[in-house]
């Protein structure tokens, strides 16, 4: 394997597009380095604080969004929103171009009409990324609903709050421009990367707040049963490579369906008549079920929060805040999320996945499903084996899922530290590293060198 990886820096083309790749990841995280001028940072940070421990929602809606962003609100940086804005109006036109004829047929132009989608999406983020950070602005202006203005007194006034407006969506468009310039020039999906590096540099952070009980005392003190004993590590790193074991597992596998390609006879030599398979991912959906079932679930946490300060002697509303917005999240969120995750994952696959052009391209190429008759019969039959497969896809999402949950109220440890052993951010990371290996493989095999997946006896 070391003589594999060496083999990759021997390539220059491969060589430039990793080190432009790794240069262009720098200059990402080097902007979270870069805070808002006139914002009291120190303040702002003893408040983000205060609030996570007087209510848990805010600390860990904090951690979601910059989970999925590549972002760092806690900071109030000029790259605040990270590539948020840009992800939700990817999702947008996604949508929209399975209800908007239109669009659809751009979708169906090939590289043409992807470049101008790409070039509405682009528009659309520049739109989404003024209203968003002109409505943090004016959050950290408002003291996140505190009362204390977090923007220093002689900077409160409009130009300014304009000014970090145009700062912030300056640096969304930068990282925007970045992932695009890691797709055409580096190596990898930019964007992916991005948020796979935001992900990878809360680790340390992890790692730290994890290991610090141990020494409080101002000693090592690592004794069975201790908050930060050798027990409790060895069980959590069993099952961090356990839970990153069955993601590869599940993130690979496919069903196979068989296909018979017909025979053509062209002069005196005989064509086609091959066996084939077509591979149908189990889970199909990927990573956008939880994403948009954590990011539903949002409602109903800050609902019965702001409920609960309303009615402080209602222990109704109190409950269900702590359901929905605790560090012990209860059985009454588990459901909902779980429920929310087989239904976005139904949902994202049927928009998705296509069985009836999936059949008419079998049909135009000369090949069947043995047993099935080219056109509605292969379709109706794709259908059924995409329902079946998305069910146990969804199951497995939902284990996932819930993982962290269950390993921050059993094991009693911070939500931060479980987040690494389930959810999106495992999900993310691991389907981003095998799409890495893969493009890397590519190179080395179109030059007759092994790969890094491939067998050593092969």
């Amino acid at each position: 394997m070391f003589s594999r990886l060496i083999s990759i820096f021997r390539i220059p083309e491969l060589r430039q597009k990793i080190i432009l790749t790794l240069i262009l990841l720098a200059v990402y995280r080097m902007g979270f380095a870069i805070p808002l001028p006139f914002i009291d940072q120190e303040q702002f940070g003893e408040m983000l604080q205060r609030l996570s421990q007087q209510q848990g929602s805010i600390g860990q809606m904090m951690q979601v969004v910059a989970l999925f962003s590549a972002s760092q609100l806690g900071n109030a940086t000029i790259f605040g929103l990270g590539i948020m804005p840009y992800i939700s109006a990817s999702i947008i036109f996604q949508l929209l171009g399975t209800v908007y004829p239109p669009l659809e047929q751009l979708q169906k132009e090939g590289e043409a009409g992807r470049k101008k989608i790409n070039e509405y999406t682009r528009y659309a983020t520049v739109v989404i990324c003024l209203g968003q950070s002109y409505f943090w602005i004016q959050m950290l202006r408002g003291g996140l609903g505190t009362g204390s203005g977090l923007i220093l007194e002689e900077y409160d006034w409009w130009f300014f709050h304009l000014v970090g407006t145009i700062t912030m969506t300056a640096g969304t468009v930068l990282l925007m421009w970045i992932g695009e310039q890691i797709d055409e020039y580096g190596i990898g999906n930019g964007i992916s990367l991005l948020i796979m590096a935001g992900i990878l540099a809360q680790m340390p952070g992890a790692g730290v707040q994890l290991l610090r009980p141990a020494f409080s005392g101002g000693s090592l003190n690592i004794g069975l049963g201790t908050e930060a004993g050798i027990d409790k590590l060895l069980l959590l790193g069993l099952l961090f490579v356990g839970v990153v074991v069955a993601v590869i597992a599940m993130t690979q596998a496919q069903r196979r369906i068989p296909i018979q390609s017909a025979k053509h006879v062209r002069g005196r030599r005989i064509l086609g008549g091959q066996r084939q398979f077509l591979p149908l991912r189990v889970n199909q959906a990927g990573v956008m079920p939880i994403i948009f079932a954590s990011s539903l679930l949002m409602f109903p946490m800050f609902a019965f929060s702001w409920l609960s300060q309303q009615f402080p002697n209602s222990s109704f509303m109190t409950n269900m805040a702590a359901t929905f917005g605790g560090q012990g999240r209860g059985f009454i969120y588990n459901l909902c999320y779980i429920a929310l995750i087989y239904f976005f994952c139904y949902f994202w696959t049927a928009i998705t996945f296509n069985p009836k052009d999936m059949a008419d391209n079998l049909k135009d190429y000369g090949s069947f499903v043995p047993g099935y008759r080219p056109g509605t019969r292969t379709a109706d039959y794709l259908e059924q084996v995409m329902m079946r497969i998305t069910y146990v896809g969804a199951g497995f999402l939902a284990v996932v899922a819930i993982i962290p949950t269950l390993v921050a109220t059993s094991m009693n440890i911070s939500f931060l530290i479980a987040s690494f052993y389930g959810g999106t951010g495992l999900l993310i990371v691991v389907s981003v590293a095998l799409d890495l290996i893969q493009k890397v493989d590519s190179h080395l095999v179109m030059r007759n060198k092994p790969g890094l997946l491939e067998n050593e006896e092969s």
